[in-house]
């Protein structure tokens, strides 16, 4: 890429103009996915600028998620999306006859092999919220299903499924290996089958747990969908807290104009 110069008659800081030039180029082409960004060396030499300037105008676009640092290998422009989560057909019951739980599915879709470690099975009392969503009793306890999703073996997300403890208990849901369809599969078989499904998306910064656990730069944000799901008698059967790497998803919602 050509860098430009600085414009010491303009109100924006220096760093700030270099971050500007970068963008620029990332948005153009011509630093494209995993090109490497120029140094704090080789931007110190180009613009005339102290190290500290060249390191905040980086740090500008770390922030933003358009870049990742490499450990002793430089600053890179962040790959694609690899993710594209159609809200319309991860659900479809043709995937669980098929034996594939919906991020199987996706995988396959992005042409990545998928991975889920970090599987934590609990009977507790549930958190309010869980309770409302479910309907449960004051005394009604659930199954907590806690794992962690990888695509070739990098972590994009962090899931907790909760079920009424009444309808997980003797089945394969409180096993480590569900079996073929995964979850929603199980439920089907005892009974309750799948109507429909509400999700609330927000976004936010990571706690440092989920920081540690998706492998995630600092200013890297990520998607929070909470999930619920209802059978066929208006029944919900599942609520699913995900955490996800925000820039490893591309969220797609297929809305009926009616």
């Amino acid at each position: 890429m050509q860098l430009g110069a600085i414009d010491r008659r303009d109100d924006r800081p220096p760093y700030r103009q270099i971050a500007d030039q970068l963008r620029a180029a990332i948005d153009s082409g011509d630093l494209r996915p995993g090109d490497r960004l120029p140094s704090e060396a080789e931007l110190t030499r180009h613009y005339s600028v102290a190290r500290m300037t060249a390191r905040q105008a980086i740090q500008e676009l770390r922030s933003e998620g358009r870049v990742v640092a490499e450990h002793g290998r430089g600053v890179f422009v962040r790959l694609p999306a690899p993710v594209r989560r159609l809200a319309s057909d991860r659900f479809a019951r043709k995937h669980r006859e098929a034996g594939q739980a919906a991020f199987l599915a996706e995988a396959d879709k992005a042409g990545a092999t998928p991975t889920v470690d970090q599987i934590e099975i609990t009977r507790s009392s549930p958190a309010t919220d869980v309770r409302e969503r479910l309907r449960l009793d004051e005394d009604e306890q659930t199954v907590s299903r806690s794992r962690r999703y990888l695509l070739d073996g990098r972590p994009i997300e962090v899931a907790v499924s909760h079920l009424p403890l009444s309808i997980a208990e003797g089945t394969p849901i409180v096993e480590v290996n569900t079996g073929p369809g995964g979850i929603y599969a199980r439920l089907e078989d005892a009974g309750h089958v799948l109507d429909h499904f509400t999700e609330e998306v927000t976004a936010r910064m990571p706690t440092n747990d989920e920081r540690r656990r998706l492998e995630l730069p600092d200013g890297v944000p990520v998607l929070v969908v909470v999930r619920t799901a209802f059978d066929t008698a208006g029944l919900p059967v599942e609520v699913c807290d995900t955490v996800k790497a925000a820039p490893a998803y591309v969220l797609e919602y297929d809305v009926p104009a009616r």
